[in-house]
């Protein structure tokens, strides 16, 4: 028996890891569980089982040109020099994770459905590459990420190591948008989208998740709810603030130091009706920087679901009003 797995069955026999299922070491032999900066009763499983939700690991493209969606359909858009990608949310919707390289920069482009959450995030570390699949497992409803080389558990809300050998490690976040179809192929006519490993292997463009915009409280997520905003409406996160998207839309436009955020109409939400492409109208939102010669640059932020802001920033600031 390993060295690292019979600690872990001392520290479960200790008591600290009784409240999680046994099978978590039958099922993660290479994980540190002695190594974590939550409490591992915080985590909970999601349903599926490790890998349950696969990640995309040899994704494909087609030119937005022969793309045929609609066009309020909501994509993941990253640029990294002159190489400018599309990511359908849904496809991300099915597997969450997509381990790619762009500019020559290999990235991870990630989606919760349950925080309505999409960060890409670098996939250097430490002089190496690190590649990640999904855990089955959830914190705070939000996706519980592994990489592959270590079998660390990572937090996508924050991209920071939570469980394993790299625990307290964090990645690089990568500024992206999520917009339109539209938007993206009317600004990158040339740009390259995901298209599906196997166009049967789901049903993409549909929601599994039809009706949660509407629900009352978050699913798989027992913790405090926030007092100055509806769980399930959307915020506007850059770092540790946020701007609910209700305000962003009402004003179209809001300016908060050297920071730009606007809104305009023409994307559908991914969580609303049973098809994606026909859901209500969240919009467009942008936020970038003001740079001291005038120009504006993209800088990283999400829209979230307000619970999920809140459960991992409690004390930080919300703007509603």
């Amino acid at each position: 028996m390993g060295k690292r797995l019979l600690l872990s069955l001392l520290l479960l026999a200790a008591g600290p890891l009784a409240a999680q299922p046994a099978a978590w070491l039958a099922e993660w032999p290479r994980t540190d569980f002695a190594r974590r900066s939550v409490d591992l009763s915080e985590i909970i499983s999601g349903g599926p089982p490790k890998d349950g939700i696969p990640a995309i690991d040899r994704p494909r493209f087609r030119p937005a040109g022969e793309i045929r969606l609609e066009e309020r359909e909501p994509v993941i858009t990253v640029r990294i020099g002159e190489a400018v990608r599309a990511y359908p949310l849904r496809i991300l919707i099915w597997h969450e994770i997509v381990n790619d390289e762009l500019g020559g920069v290999p990235i991870a482009v990630t989606f919760c459905p349950l925080c309505n959450t999409g960060i890409v995030f670098d996939r250097r570390l430490d002089r190496r590459i690190l590649d990640f699949g999904t855990t089955g497992k959830l914190r705070n409803s939000d996706l519980v990420m592994y990489d592959r080389q270590t079998e660390s558990w990572w937090q996508q809300f924050t991209g920071r190591a939570i469980v394993g050998e790299l625990t307290g490690a964090s990645l690089v976040m990568l500024p992206s948008r999520l917009e339109s179809f539209a938007r993206f192929r009317a600004r990158h006519p040339d740009g390259e989208v995901l298209v599906p490993p196997d166009p049967d292997l789901r049903p993409y463009g549909t929601n599994p998740y039809a009706g949660y915009d509407r629900s009352s409280r978050p699913f798989l997520y027992d913790g405090p709810l926030p007092e100055e905003i509806a769980p399930l409406q959307r915020v506007v996160r850059v770092g540790a603030e946020a701007w609910s998207l209700a305000l962003v839309r009402e004003r179209g436009r809001i300016e908060a130091g050297d920071l730009v955020i606007t809104w305009e109409p023409g994307q559908a939400s991914a969580l609303d009706g049973r098809l994606i492409g026909r859901g209500i109208d969240v919009g467009n939102v942008v936020v970038q920087r003001r740079l001291p010669d005038g120009r504006l640059e993209d800088v990283v932020y999400s829209v979230d679901f307000a619970f999920a802001f809140r459960a991992f920033y409690p004390d930080a600031p919300l703007h509603t009003r």
